[in-house]
């Protein structure tokens, strides 16, 4: 099982940002398909973000665990040329693994098939 690559620059999860989004109960993710600049990053790139209203250090440091656990689980469904944010909610902590990572899966699906509409890549 290996890991997707990190986002780490505030700009690039700025950039991530102008993407399309998919709302699910334990998380919003947002996913941006790279332009040609970057082309040399090879594979996925996943960033997570948990804002201090979701809770103190050890709660938000225990929701990016187990979406990171998800994330490198299904790696595969990542699209290679895309760049994902992963914003959690205080109900990714509660909630099921399984149940976080199919809707992990079914959020992929929505945002692949958002970004591949022709109006999305006009505005991006």
């Amino acid at each position: 099982m290996s890991n997707p690559a990190r986002l780490k620059r505030r700009s690039e999860f700025k950039a991530v940002a102008k993407g399309v989004r998919v709302h699910k109960p334990g998380f919003t993710l947002q996913a941006r398909r790279r332009d040609e600049a970057n082309e040399a990053v090879s594979g996925p790139r996943v960033g997570f973000t948990v804002t201090k209203k979701v809770g103190n250090a050890v709660v938000r440091n225990r929701i990016k665990r187990r979406l990171r656990a998800i994330a490198s689980e299904i790696h595969d469904e990542f699209d290679s040329a895309t760049d994902y944010v992963i914003v959690a909610r205080r109900e990714a902590l509660g909630e099921p693994f399984a149940d976080l990572g199919e809707e992990l899966r079914q959020a992929l699906g929505a945002a692949g098939a958002k970004l591949d509409r022709p109006e999305v890549r006009k505005r991006a």
